[in-house]
């Protein structure tokens, strides 16, 4: 069995065709657009992986097909080391090893829900997941796993502010016990208070529970705060990676010494101190 607890191996997946209709019509010619061109990356237990890239630079994608969210053209995803298809084809067990976080907590969760429904939900979908016993002193004890108070249970997720919202999202993940959380710029839709605030907490559930993540960003200042390691990509390919030391340390590739200069100018704070 792999040491590893993720591997992502040579990853391709491209989207629909896309005509350039610009071009006279007897040269128009319809081309698949590849999202994600050739990416191979691991995840260790209990470790933090950063994948930080622009808008368009393919990382949201390998998260989708990590949770078999995406069905990939080539290569593999494989989780203790077996290949996994996508999430209707995967045993329950593997559909529980990872679990997604989403970017805008809001679209995430049923507004009309209440937290408790919510997560019971998770619950009746995994079932193996569920608490043998009081559910309603399991529900307070998740909540309070994410620095939630037991109040919080009645509301809907209408009634919440963001930052509440994608600590239900993390309990809702949480509930069904996976070993790891993927991570899609779950902070990017949250005000810079909330956001170290969110970045402390997943921090300190990696060390309750033993969990690896995959991290992804835009912003190379937030991945820095968190991840053991990074992977840059742009347009589809992995162009750096490295422990997180390295690539703010010493940048190889000229992309990521401009993600770097963009974190410098809109923090105000080298994130290679």
């Amino acid at each position: 069995m792999s040491a590893d607890l993720l591997q992502v191996r040579d990853l391709r997946v491209s989207f629909g065709r896309r005509t350039a209709w610009f071009r006279p019509r007897s040269a128009r010619r319809a081309e698949d657009f590849v999202a994600v061109d050739g990416v191979s990356l691991t995840v260790a237990p209990d470790e933090i992986v950063g994948v930080v890239g622009e808008s368009g630079s393919g990382k949201t994608t390998v998260a989708r097909a990590i949770v078999g969210l995406v069905r990939p053209d080539s290569g593999a995803v494989l989780l203790d080391g077996v290949p996994v298809g996508p999430v209707g084809r995967r045993t329950t067990a593997q559909q529980r090893t990872a679990q997604m976080v989403f970017q805008d907590p809001r679209s995430s969760l049923s507004p009309r829900m209440t937290v408790a429904a919510i997560i019971d939900e998770a619950w009746r979908t995994h079932p193996s997941a569920a608490p043998s016993g009081d559910r309603t002193a399991a529900l307070h004890r998740l909540l309070d796993d994410v620095g939630l108070d037991a109040s919080v249970a009645g509301q809907r997720a209408a009634e919440l502010s963001g930052g509440q919202c994608q600590r239900v999202s993390i309990a809702r993940a949480l509930a069904v016990r996976p070993r790891l959380l993927v991570c899609d710029e779950a902070v990017s839709a949250l005000d810079v208070s909330v956001q170290a605030q969110i970045l402390r907490l997943l921090v300190d559930l990696r060390e309750r529970h033993h969990l690896a993540m995959l991290f992804i960003s835009h912003d190379l200042g937030v991945v820095h705060q968190i991840a053991d390691r990074i992977a840059v990509m742009r347009r589809g390919v992995v162009v750096e990676e490295g422990q997180a030391t390295d690539v703010l340390g010493a940048p190889r590739h000229e992309y990521t010494r401009s993600l770097l200069d963009a974190a410098l100018e809109l923090s105000g704070t080298d994130p290679r101190e």
